[in-house]
């Protein structure tokens, strides 16, 4: 049997505050309201699940990419995109000492 932690069946959660824009909050209440989503918190964690499912499926799509071309890209390929962009290079900033 399952056991109930929070509002997800059979999975450990942890409660956090975050931060959303006015007009973002009250459409999530509305498709609580309306039944479209169970709750504030079901609306987040599909969210926050389904981005977690899409930057996985990237990180996968962009390794067989670079598999399939030759590897990741090398400095001197860095440069010359860099150089080719119109990018300058970053220049380290000199930290001032501790007081």
């Amino acid at each position: 049997m399952r056991s109930r932690i929070g509002m997800v069946i059979g999975m450990a959660t942890k409660k956090v505050t975050i931060t959303l824009e006015e007009d973002q909050l009250e459409a999530i209440r509305a498709l609580v309201a309306s039944g479209t989503t169970p709750s504030v918190s079901g609306f987040v964690q599909h969210a926050v699940r389904i981005s977690l499912e899409d930057v996985a499926e990237f990180d996968a799509m962009l390794e067989a990419s670079l598999d399939a071309t030759g590897g990741p890209i090398t400095d001197e390929e860095r440069r010359w995109a860099d150089e080719v962009l119109g990018i300058k290079p970053r220049t380290r900033r000199k930290r001032s000492p501790a007081a």
